[in-house]
């Protein structure tokens, strides 16, 4: 199977171009011509990740040459004044104080230099940070209101610098745990991160408090925040995607457009949806929850809700029919979540690492073809899990472990959808025989 697509990042292990389509940021749905979608929060995609010109490389000299001098014969010198005995105890307990108080600023700034670095991390990861699971409401609410009224508070607005402006991209949030941890998309503060800009959370009070990115996952459109000494907002309680049935309720939570604290309720249209977002600088492959609760720019990492108060996903993506002329579209009824399941395993390894990992197999996948008889491998490489699962290149990916793969993208999203180390059955096409593979994902971070 592949990773990537030909010359970008597909997602099955090499960097694969984005998709054709109109502009940069189309998503491809695994059977018929996607409709163009866009990154929900207001305002342009974030742009290209700012890229460092590389460093001048430093010029290597070669050492001093050695040259003989004449040796030089000098009278012997005068014999020199002998020393008090006092003075080298004294010289020793001086050296020994300096040596002392050097040697705790020096740990001092490394430590501060440690902990800042470190800042936000949690070695035990979501099971010792306080996060919760018990739903707040019986499983047999019917209220949208009292879903409101319970996740409101454990839903922020994050503001991050865009463009050289302060505040210029505005996303969505929730409360991950009792450490002072929020959940919101990588695209909604990708460009703060990459130029060292503010970011800030605004609870629903309005306060403001200034963030720091603990970790992110452009892969998964994921980041995890952390606010040290911030308010005590209560968490929120985190479900599982994998009890949803098309047709339940859903309610969705977000700043669209600016305006905080909004709520807009909906069912699940569809489950296990390929979708791909992308911007100027990376491409996020999601199985997504797909939901016509009403989703609009400015929704971006805010959580998709059931009726018991669990959140089942985080609102990352939105279908549109393109630009109106005066800004962005909004939304049509057809907005993208991913699955929470999926957002706890991201989020665990951030707070344990600072970075994330996600499945690959070394190979590269058609995504251009859309024509739903499966994923073309285009290329496979030399000593990657493919080739050692025995995948050799024009092979067809029609099944990975049972389930229908469609495309490209299908492809690259079923694989996602596992974890690194995972063994895995593909079912193939290779002339005109079938076959199954079993497949040890490799990992990749990012």
């Amino acid at each position: 199977m592949t990773d990537e697509h030909p010359d970008g990042d597909p997602g099955l292990g090499e960097e694969t171009a984005p998709l054709t389509g109109p502009g940069t940021d189309s998503w491809v749905p695994p059977r018929e011509q996607p409709p163009p979608h866009r990154w929900a929060p207001p305002g342009p995609p974030p742009s290209t990740p700012y890229a460092r010109p590389p460093e001048p490389t430093r010029p290597a000299y070669p050492p001093p040459g050695t040259q003989p001098y004449p040796v030089q014969h000098r009278p012997p010198e005068p014999p020199r004044g002998r020393v008090s005995g006092w003075v080298w105890p004294a010289v020793s307990v001086l050296a020994l104080v300096i040596g002392v108080i050097g040697g705790v600023l020096g740990g001092a700034a490394y430590e501060n230099l440690h902990d800042s670095s470190t800042e936000g991390r949690v070695s035990g990861g979501l099971e010792d940070s306080g996060t919760v699971s018990k739903p707040p409401l019986p499983a047999g609410n019917h209220s949208v209101a009292s879903v409101a009224q319970r996740l409101l508070p454990s839903t922020i607005q994050v503001l991050a610098e865009y463009q050289g402006r302060k505040d210029g991209a505005t996303g969505s949030g929730f409360v991950l745990d009792r450490s002072g941890h929020y959940i919101t998309n990588n695209h909604v503060v990708a460009d703060a991160v990459e130029h060292g800009g503010p970011i800030e959370i605004v609870d629903q009070r309005g306060d403001k408090y200034v963030a720091k990115v603990v970790g992110r996952s452009p892969t998964y459109d994921l980041a995890v925040l952390y606010v040290k000494g911030g308010p005590h907002l209560p968490p929120a309680s985190l479900g599982s995607a994998r009890v949803l049935r098309v047709g339940d309720q859903v309610v969705a939570f977000g700043s669209p457009l600016g305006l905080s604290s909004t709520v807009t309720a909906g069912i699940v249209s569809a489950l296990n949806r390929p979708v791909t977002t992308s911007d100027t600088g990376s491409n996020s492959y999601i199985n997504a929850v797909q939901t016509d609760a009403a989703i609009n720019p400015g929704n971006s990492g805010g959580p998709l809700v059931d009726l018991a108060g669990r959140v089942v996903g985080v609102n990352s993506a939105i279908a549109t029919t393109g630009s109106t002329g005066s800004g962005e579209a909004g939304n049509i009824g057809v907005g993208f979540a991913i699955p929470i399941d999926q957002v706890k395993i991201t989020a665990d390894q951030i707070l344990r690492t600072g970075e994330a990992s996600y499945p690959v197999i070394g190979a590269t996948v058609d995504t251009g073809d859309t024509s739903d008889v499966g994923a073309k491998i285009l290329k496979v490489n030399t000593d990657s899990p493919a080739a050692k699962g025995g995948l050799r290149k024009d092979d067809i990916v029609t099944e990975v472990a049972g389930e229908k793969v469609s495309d490209g993208i299908a492809l690259i999203v079923a694989i996602r959808s596992h974890q690194p180390g995972d063994t895995v059955r593909f079912t193939i096409r290779r002339g005109g025989s079938q076959m199954s593979l079993k497949i040890t994902l490799g990992s990749q971070v990012g």
